[in-house]
């Protein structure tokens, strides 16, 4: 049964890969530097970093990549406080770089968040990834009041399933208490959009560097460049509904 036309109320936007390409310049080399500085041999090259995305939260993947590669390592007894001081050291190296600059926003990121704003519909983020990473990452991108445009920021282990799993999701829409109908996921991966639609969302879809080619045919569009969207927001403001 067919909600009615709904105004368009929030946006919700995954971060790595969609708001900036953080995956392969970003997170992959902060990886690579936390396994050097606990002396491993592992490196990720950025295919296989591109196949380890599949897994979705930084913890996760490690865990996936040792259960691949190092098998025996999963039973030792200190193997849960490496992972995590692994993931705290990446994080670091990560928030480096974005600090120096080196990952700008994707193009028309920053002209659809300015719109949107603009336009009295509210901001939302649904992520795995931390929550220092996405302050980092608006901080440095946008400007240090940037984090207070979001109503909501869905990041980190604030729920223990990741994408696709939809629990992210069903967070953010609960803290923005506005209806499925009246809210638009941006992603930029098919794990992102099947998380969204599990959630009842209906997910435009941004390919990034490492998600091109995936099956996006369960998105209500799939556009290159945001500024897309920032150019028909008050158009959408009339069309948006979900069924």
């Amino acid at each position: 049964m067919a909600h009615a036309h709904r105004p368009l109320q929030a946006l919700i936007f995954d971060v790595d890969g969609t708001l900036a390409e953080t995956e392969k310049d970003g997170h992959r080399p902060a990886f690579n530097a936390a396994f050097a500085e606990q002396g491993l041999d592992w490196y990720w090259d950025e295919q296989h970093y591109g196949d380890l995305l599949a897994v979705a939260g930084g913890k996760e993947r490690i865990r996936h990549f040792v259960a691949q590669t190092h098998s025996e390592l999963l039973a030792g007894e200190h193997f849960d406080a490496l992972i995590h001081r692994l993931h705290r050291q990446k994080t670091a190296h990560y928030l480096a770089r974005v600090a120096a600059g080196s990952l700008p926003l994707r193009p028309g990121v920053a002209e659809t968040l300015r719109a949107a704003r603009s336009l009295g519909i509210r901001l939302a983020i649904a992520s795995t990834t931390t929550l220092d990473n996405v302050h980092a990452l608006l901080n440095a991108t946008l400007g240090p009041s940037a984090s207070s445009w979001f109503d909501v920021i869905g990041a980190g282990d604030v729920v223990a399933a990741k994408k696709p799993d939809p629990a992210i999701y069903h967070w953010v829409l609960q803290k923005l208490d506005a209806p499925k109908s009246a809210c638009l996921a941006i992603e930029d991966s098919r794990i992102g959009l099947l998380a969204a639609r599990a959630a009842g969302l209906a997910c435009l879809v941004t390919p990034s560097a490492y998600s091109a080619g995936q099956d996006f045919s369960d998105a209500a569009g799939v556009i290159e460049d945001l500024s897309v969207l920032s150019k028909t927001l008050p158009r959408r403001q009339k069309q948006v509904s979900q069924n």
